[in-house]
């Protein structure tokens, strides 16, 4: 068993765990103020130690694993949902103006900062964890549709796909019943590294004050609001800073392990 894949498959169940417990349980209520506890270092009682507002940090770094991982996971989900279709479509139309039309598409989109633009969202239609997740899940769609294009590409030019065809099938057939399939390692890995990405986007969209909102737990939240206690409190920032540090080392390690797995090619078979 690959080690690596071990640690990041860890890292990751931890977050999920995190996330899953918050729906049922935390240790404290984070709605509720406590400022004679405020700034208080790990300990006992707060093993994490208190905010500014004297609420337990690890209650709050379980709940802001529920939003960070949802955001991410959705917005993976409509760029993979969308992505890979017209990845597959774009392959199988290789040369035409489908295949034309939606390379233009992608280009457009990946001509302005992802970054900014899903600022501009956000800050357009208001600040929201669904904002956040439309913004981050527009960009993942050229992603996937690259990966999807390219990988099917190279399958297309195999002797089974050959034989397929010969024997009527048509492309779309072809794309779902023996394209998808050996891409499949390739889209998983793209997956784990823009379910990555998408803790980053969502923690950026936070800290700025657009994505999700109190009293709703954000990781990127957590860190606007402990900018200022960094040497007062360093525990405060330092909390969220790893959490989303080990979250998403963990996702892209388990992605290499899964490719390294997965991978017909790798294993010296396509089915």
């Amino acid at each position: 068993m690959r080690p690596l894949l071990l640690l990041g498959a860890a890292l990751s169940a931890l977050a999920l765990l995190a996330a899953a417990l918050s729906l049922v349980w935390l240790p404290y209520d984070i709605t509720q103020h406590a400022i004679a506890q405020r700034l208080q270092p790990p300990s006992p009682a707060h093993w994490a130690g208190t905010d500014l507002y004297g609420r337990d940090i690890l209650s709050m770094l379980m709940a802001g694993a529920q939003v960070s991982l949802a955001v991410a996971l959705v917005a993976v989900g409509i760029g993979a949902g969308l992505g890979v279709p017209l990845g597959l479509a774009a392959a199988a139309h290789r040369g035409s103006w489908i295949d034309e039309l939606i390379g233009r598409g992608n280009d457009l989109i990946f001509a302005f900062p992802s970054l900014v633009t899903a600022i501009l969202i956000t800050a357009s239609f208001g600040p929201s964890a669904t904002n956040a997740i439309i913004a981050i899940g527009i960009f993942n769609i050229p992603v996937f549709a690259r990966v999807a294009r390219a990988g099917a590409l190279s399958i297309w030019t195999l002797d089974f796909i050959r034989a397929a065809r010969v024997a009527g099938k048509g492309r779309a057939r072809i794309s779902v019943e023996h394209i998808l399939p050996n891409i499949a390692s390739l889209l998983i890995v793209q997956g784990t590294i823009q379910f990555s990405l998408g803790i980053l986007a969502e923690a950026g969209l936070s800290y700025v004050g657009l994505g999700a909102q109190p009293p709703t737990a954000s990781w990127g939240r957590m860190l606007a609001e402990a900018q200022t206690l960094v040497v007062m409190a360093p525990h405060v920032a330092l909390a969220p800073g790893l959490a989303i540090v080990a979250t998403v080392l963990g996702l892209n390690l388990l992605g290499d392990g899964l490719r390294d797995a997965l991978d017909p090619r790798l294993r010296g078979r396509v089915t």
